[in-house]
């Protein structure tokens, strides 16, 4: 394998911790300036297409949203060749268009998040950055996202903000009524600052949002109580057409 054979990256969240139907995998895990991503990057042959995948949290789910490195992750991305980068996140859904198991490829974003490096511009000495941010997912990306949903057959909604939070707690009602206020549509605790490195390094980068479950307060049961068996059993129905749109995407 060459680095710049890499057709896709893919980033995985929770409950996504290996992506169904890579072949011929072998493992990397680049040192980069950052240090080391949370796991192995596994590349391998997906349709016929060179694709790289990392467990955001670690592939036994060891690192909490607050401690990732995305920094490390998204380099150890780049050296190994890849420019364009899929994230799966997996969320809460606010609006009514982003119930449980829905699957959504949103377009726009609030950070709620606080205390991470969020920047490439963080060591002392090394170029400030001011990048455009208006889009904070890559149009061209996103329109690659919405035509493989319709050519494997996997329904998409398009569009949506994702309001991405500090946790790992989940959210207070309150707190899931703000955002509402505010415009959200989902909420994650991911989205934040990967989303701002990939447009630091210049890497095409959208998001395929994952909805496990109602927000605090935002379902038609508002004191529905959250649970870990239900959030991934919904993860895993409404991921279940993503290797073949991931397939559809990388030959693109």
């Amino acid at each position: 394998m060459t680095p710049d054979s890499i057709e896709l990256a893919v980033v995985g969240g929770t409950g996504l911790y290996a992506l169904a139907g890579l072949q011929d995998v072998e493992a990397h895990q680049p040192v980069t300036r950052y240090g080391t991503p949370s796991g192995p990057v596994r590349v391998g042959t997906l349709a016929g297409r060179r694709v790289a995948f990392l467990a955001r949290h670690g592939e036994g789910h060891s690192v909490p949203p607050h401690r990732i490195n995305y920094r490390a992750n998204l380099a150890a991305l780049q050296m190994l060749g890849a420019r364009r980068v899929l994230a799966l996140n997996t969320v809460g859904g606010i609006g009514e268009r982003f119930g449980p198991r829905v699957l959504a490829c949103p377009d726009q974003l609030i950070d709620y998040t606080w205390g991470r490096i969020s920047t490439l511009c963080e060591e002392p000495g090394t170029e400030v950055l001011h990048v455009d941010f208006g889009d904070p997912y890559t149009p061209a990306l996103r329109a690659q996202v919405l035509e493989a949903a319709r050519t494997a057959g996997v329904a998409l909604v398009d569009g949506g903000c994702y309001g991405a939070t500090q946790g790992p707690r989940l959210e207070t009602k309150a707190e899931i009524a703000r955002m509402r206020r505010d415009g959200c549509d989902l909420v994650g605790m991911t989205g934040m600052p990967e989303a701002g490195l990939a447009r630091e390094l210049g890497l095409e980068y959208a998001c395929l949002a994952i909805v496990a479950n109602w927000a605090a307060g935002a379902g038609p049961d508002p004191d529905e109580v959250i649970t870990l068996e239900d959030v991934l059993a919904n993860v895993d129905a409404a991921s279940a057409g993503i290797p073949a749109l991931v397939a559809a995407l990388s030959g693109r």
